[in-house]
């Protein structure tokens, strides 16, 4: 392998301006500062000399480039960040191709010489699709200091809303029957008295009817959908509701909870194969099956009633830093040159 002052990275991210806020544009920001924090020199210009492709999509510009890499004798880290699993049931029509888009996954994914992907229950999926190169769990990871109970922006979170004296439960991603949004609803019409919100945006027109007549107003008058919020407001809202309530039914991560892990937030999560290897009930967060369950952990949430888990939850964080990520990443581009 090159001198480690001598390797350098080409991220390449398709359609960068359209992933902007997108899970995978969240995770471009964090691999750029990732390296930054181990020193490891890198470039999002396909132009530009580098040693290792660090490839993230699957669309045909993001095929051509690692076969010209390949042509070139470049090493190819793959970073699987999508499954067939978690594309079903988000946009319209996904269901009816998700067969497609399992089977452009793998063509893509297996261009590679080793994969890395966020958890060992994707790694568990690509490995039961039949792929057979190397794989990595690695963390998207998460800014610790960005997302640090901060009691300014909390204050702009509870102006922005008008929350003086209320309770709120927030849930942020994209409104999607994948994300949980029915039984978020659902638990919101039975607890009235408090404030729920979702924060995420995605053009109407993409998903089911169904959907968009959620967001558009068949909902209880306790729920506010803000559509793309960022900065202080949803930073304080991570760490200044009373719970953070994700019940989502499949992710290959979550970096939403990641982000509310390090605001040492009370967290609702649904209890599915994604989280096993890593949140755990009652020490990091709060696991439900069903809306019983969901509603009463919420009502527990908001009334103080749970044990106090925020300790745990920082700490799961603090093992998923930018750095930690960074010193992850090494090591895999190492193997590389194995």
């Amino acid at each position: 392998m090159k001198g480690e002052n001598e390797m350098k990275v080409l991220l390449y991210f398709e359609g960068q301006h359209m992933i902007r806020r997108s899970g995978i544009g969240h995770a471009m920001r964090h691999q750029m500062a990732a390296l930054d924090s181990q020193g490891i020199e890198w470039t999002l210009n396909e132009k530009d000399d580098y040693d290792i492709l660090h490839l993230n999509t699957v669309g045909i510009a993001s095929e051509m480039i690692a076969k010209k890499a390949r042509r070139e004798g470049k090493k190819i880290l793959v970073h699987a960040h999508s499954t067939q699993e978690d594309f079903r049931n988000s946009f319209l029509l996904s269901n009816q191709v998700s067969a497609l888009f399992k089977k452009r996954l793998m063509h893509v994914y297996q261009l590679g010489d080793r994969i890395v992907t966020p958890t060992p229950y994707s790694k568990r999926l690509l490995e039961e699709y039949g792929i057979t190169i190397p794989i990595d769990a690695v963390s998207n990871g998460v800014d610790l200091e960005r997302f640090a109970r901060d009691e300014r922006k909390i204050a702009a979170y509870r102006d922005h809303f008008h929350l003086e004296g209320k309770k709120s439960v927030i849930c942020v991603g994209l409104p999607f029957e994948r994300k949980g949004i029915f039984d978020f609803i659902e638990v919101a019409r039975q607890l009235p008295e408090v404030t729920f919100i979702w924060f995420g945006k995605v053009p109407l027109y993409t998903v089911p009817a169904k959907i968009r007549r959620i967001v558009k107003g068949a909902h209880p008058p306790n729920v506010i959908f803000p559509g793309y919020v960022e900065g202080d407001v949803l930073e304080g809202a991570y760490a200044g509701a009373d719970a953070f309530f994700f019940p989502s039914k499949e992710e290959t991560e979550g970096i939403v909870v990641l982000e509310a892990l390090a605001a040492s937030q009370q967290i609702i999560v649904r209890d599915i194969p994604v989280f096993s290897d890593w949140l755990t009930h009652g020490v990091n967060c709060w696991k439900g099956k069903d809306t019983d369950e969901f509603r009463a952990l919420v009502s527990a949430a908001v009334n103080h009633k749970l044990k106090d888990i925020r300790a745990g939850a920082l700490q799961c964080a603090q093992e998923r830093s930018i750095e930690a990520v960074g010193r992850s990443l090494r090591r895999v581009y190492e193997k590389l040159y194995e």
